[in-house]
This record gives C-alpha cells, structure tokens and sequence, in this order.
C-alpha cells in the first residue's frame, strides 16, 4: 500500500513546484524534490549504447561519419553482398569476395587494395558510400588462370586512410 503512494507523492510534489514557478513564487518546496528521477523512472532509460568492438576499425572525417563495422571474406556473396560462408584460406580458382559492413550518417570513398604477401598490389578497387545508416559493400577478385599459391591480404580505406585488412592464403 506505501509503495502505491510514491508516485502520487511524487506527482503532488511537481505539481505544486510547477504551480509556485508559474506564480513566480519560490520556497524550499522547490529544493526538497529530487534532482534525480527514482528508481523505477530510470528503469525504463534505454541502455547507453555500447563501445564499438575494435576502435582500429573506426574511421570518421570532416565531411561523413563512417564507421566500418566488419570485413569478412568468403568465395559466395548473397544478393546483399553478405558473405555467405566465411573463410581465409581458398583455392586457386576461386572469387574471392571482402564484404563490408559499414554504419554511416554521409558519403565516402571506400577502397580495397588486394595484393600478394610480397606487397604487390594485385588489383585495386573502390566504391561511393552514399547511404545514411547500415549499408553492406562486396569487392571481389578473381584470376582468369586462377591464382598462384601463397599469401594474400585485403587492406580496406575509408577516404584514403586505412581502417582495416584481412590476410587470406591461396592453396
């Protein structure tokens, strides 16, 4: 029965505190109601959002507010450019796919630059970003005579700068 009037308390209390400001009249009514709202109010706050996962993979610049979220690699794409299964190691005449899940609020250049362990740079890429929200970009490479064994490596750029890289081998 106690806790039922709480609220009722807590409600008289405002109104009179609104009444006496309208009136321009102030008393230590005013200071006497909490600074804070009690603890059932707070219950029903959303949760502050949490941190990204790995800060490496943030990028922001003076014109756009990108974050990249993930980069998977795999050999099959779905129709929104999701990888379907995931992989780091492929064979010779395989397309291999990077799919980046990016968050945006503004445009931006995003870039992959796949090249050999040796640094060669084997073919270069680069997409407009253009959405305001959750947005999924696939860059693929392929090989008409396939690819030669050994180590690989996608690095992916957001505007120039690098935000992230995946290492891949061919078998």
């Amino acid at each position: 029965m106690m806790k039922n009037r709480q609220p009722l308390l807590i409600a008289a209390a405002l109104a009179a505190a609104l009444t006496l400001a309208a009136c321009g009249k102030h008393d230590a009514t005013e200071s006497a109601l909490p600074s804070t709202p009690p603890p059932s109010m707070t219950a029903l706050q959303p949760p502050a959002p949490a941190p990204a996962a790995t800060a490496s993979m943030q990028q922001a610049t003076d014109a756009t507010d990108v974050t990249v979220r993930s980069v998977v690699l795999g050999s099959t794409v779905d129709a929104d450019g999701q990888v379907v299964a995931a992989g780091s190691s492929f064979a010779p005449a395989d397309t291999i796919y990077a799919s980046v899940d990016t968050l945006a609020t503004g445009p931006g250049l995003l870039a992959a630059k796949w090249s050999r362990a040796d640094g060669q740079v084997i073919n270069e890429d680069s997409k407009q970003l253009g959405a305001t929200g959750p947005e999924t970009t696939a860059f693929m490479i392929r090989r008409p005579g396939g690819f030669a064994a050994g180590a690989y490596e996608v690095e992916i750029s957001l505007d120039g700068h690098t935000v992230a890289s995946k290492k891949f081998t061919v078998q």
